[in-house]
């Protein structure tokens, strides 16, 4: 199993392997929020993203610094006080291979955090879309689907995802690339996995 923050054919960012390390930083449910939002909405400094938290500016400010050292963020220089700090995420694809963590006791809190939190940043998008209101054409765009009747090989599950992977990065525009003036971010979220057959008990 596999997981990367952002497509992984032909990315227009350098690929970040996550190792034990980089996952130990990052595995903490307060950290995730703040490269969440750095991620999505861009550079902020500590006392706006502790605004949207409700957390303390001391502990959110504790908690970018760590970020930094472990290279998931960086100062925006040329912008701020040296009292009040603007951070914006490393433009990089992390991958994260969760089976080089499963024989590695040390890591394997830090993966099932990491993995728990991911999954809850997931549902919290799914949410706030539905909660929210949409007008027009964004009414009919969206879309929430599941399909329970595929029976698949290991290798065959994995061509499906690297097709669907190859479908997002043909729709990926060009970093430098200008956006329609009625396009608005979007996320996709795909979720393929085994589901162990359970008969009549």
């Amino acid at each position: 199993m596999s997981d990367a923050t952002e497509g992984t054919t032909a990315p227009p960012h350098p690929i970040r392997r996550m190792d034990a390390r980089s996952l130990r930083g990052l595995a903490h449910p307060l950290r995730m929020s703040i490269l969440e939002m750095l991620t999505l909405d861009g550079p902020a400094t500590a006392t706006g993203l502790s605004a949207r938290l409700g957390e303390n500016t001391g502990t959110v400010s504790w908690h970018l610094r760590h970020l930094a050292q472990h290279g998931f963020i960086e100062e925006e220089t040329g912008r701020g006080t040296k009292r009040e700090r603007w951070w914006r995420a490393v433009k990089d694809t992390k991958v994260l291979e969760t089976a080089e963590f499963h024989q590695d006791p040390d890591a394997r809190g830090a993966l099932s955090v990491y993995m728990h939190e991911l999954v809850q940043q997931y549902f919290s998008r799914v949410t706030n879309y539905l909660s929210e209101s949409w007008e027009g054409d964004w009414q009919r765009a969206g879309t929430i689907s599941d399909w329970r009747n595929l029976r698949l090989t290991p290798v065959q599950l994995k061509a499906l995802n690297d097709e669907l992977m190859a479908v997002i990065a043909r729709h990926t525009p060009a970093p430098d690339a200008e956006a329609a003036p009625e396009s608005l971010p979007v996320i996709v979220q795909i979720q393929s996995f085994p589901r162990k057959e359970r008969g009549n008990e």
